[in-house]
């Protein structure tokens, strides 16, 4: 079964969490990275915060992503 999973600063992807969505927390741009390069087979759309999807933005084509709103 295909997953989703949010990346970006804790305090705004725990939240996700209630939802069922695997939260990678990130607050720098190198865990925004480490996150992304750990995202399973299964993970089918990545939720971003602008800042994750910032960091991430080479490799945000891999992947359905969608980048929330500042």
């Amino acid at each position: 079964m295909a997953t989703v999973a949010v990346i970006g600063e804790t305090v705004r992807v725990v939240g996700y969490r209630l939802a069922g969505a695997v939260v990678l927390p990130a607050d720098t741009s190198d865990a925004a990275r480490a996150a992304w390069a750990r995202l399973g087979d299964d993970v089918a759309v990545v939720i971003l915060t602008p800042q994750a999807a910032e960091a991430l933005s080479e490799k945000a084509g891999e992947r359905l992503t969608v980048v929330m709103t500042p």
